[in-house]
């Protein structure tokens, strides 16, 4: 009973980070048709600034904002500047995308080293919480606790604004959305923003838990396209479930059949797209 709770915990709490950083490549997506692959490197690099802010203030809530918002206005500048000159063209923006990962990558070498490095968390989370004979890190419960507000804040943007009617009628036709009077492009500079925001912060977020090093940003990355995938692109609720499922999925793999991890993980999303080729909760 303790071993499966345990894991069930932690598996939420990787749930709750792959959800900040899956939400915004849906979104992006969803809206944009882009494969984001720089999408990992804003995890990281968001990571890497927010140390950077912490070592100097220590102060993590300091760090959490300048991480998250900086990657958000660089990710603004990456869609205007660049991804803008391509509108649905799959491969040119693909290849983009790359080359600014490769970047990025460089980059976090050249200033932060390669070393890897751990996140102080605040002080008032530090220890673990008695729960049910089972002891369990304070931090991680708290990234579960945040990803669900950041879930329902996000429902309430899609659902309730004007801007979120906008997003959904871009994710359901991008061209029809424009001839109907919806500002596409601001709309989708928009959503890219917050979408590199999101996994920005996810990056923070993760980094008490599992530090910032070279090569997360494609460490995680394909977990977000798996959680992407299986939930259905452009959706919000698919994010969510597909977070929980990929996050539950590959705790009790790599504790169970470490052997069999990563069958265990894609297998589950090969069965999802021969029953259901759009996702979860994905529009065809």
């Amino acid at each position: 009973m303790g071993f499966f709770l345990t894991q069930t915990l932690n598996g939420l709490a990787f749930g709750a980070l792959l959800f900040l950083l899956s939400s915004g490549l849906s979104l992006i997506f969803g809206v944009m048709k882009i494969v984001n692959v720089a999408h990992g490197s804003y995890f990281m690099v968001g990571a890497y600034i927010a140390l950077s802010v912490i070592t100097r203030t220590h102060n993590f809530l300091l760090g959490l904002v300048a991480g998250a918002v900086i990657i958000g206005v660089i990710g603004l500048a990456m869609e205007r500047i660049f991804l803008r000159r391509f509108p649905l063209q799959d491969m040119p923006q693909m290849m983009l995308t790359m080359g600014f990962a490769l970047v990025f990558r460089d980059l976090a070498l050249l200033i932060w080293g390669g070393d890897p490095y751990n996140l102080p968390a605040p002080a008032f989370l530090v220890g673990s919480v008695d729960l049910h004979a089972v002891v369990f890190p304070t931090y991680r419960l708290f990234v579960i606790l945040i990803a669900v507000l950041v879930a329902i804040l996000l429902w309430m943007f899609n659902e309730k604004t004007l801007v979120g009617a906008k997003l959904r009628a871009a994710v359901d036709d991008y061209e029809m959305a424009g001839g109907v009077g919806v500002n596409v492009p601001m709309v989708s500079g928009l959503m890219f923003a917050l979408g590199s925001l999101l996994a920005a912060f996810g990056g923070v977020m993760g980094g008490p838990i599992f530090g910032v090093y070279p090569g997360a940003d494609f460490e995680f990355l394909p977990l977000a396209f798996v959680v992407t995938i299986v939930g259905g692109m452009g959706s919000l609720k698919g994010a969510a479930v597909g977070s929980l499922l990929v996050g539950l999925v590959d705790n009790f793999g790599k504790a169970l059949v470490p052997e069999l991890s990563y069958f265990t993980l894609f297998a589950p999303m090969a069965i999802v797209l021969a029953i259901k080729p759009t996702g979860l909760f994905g529009r065809g």
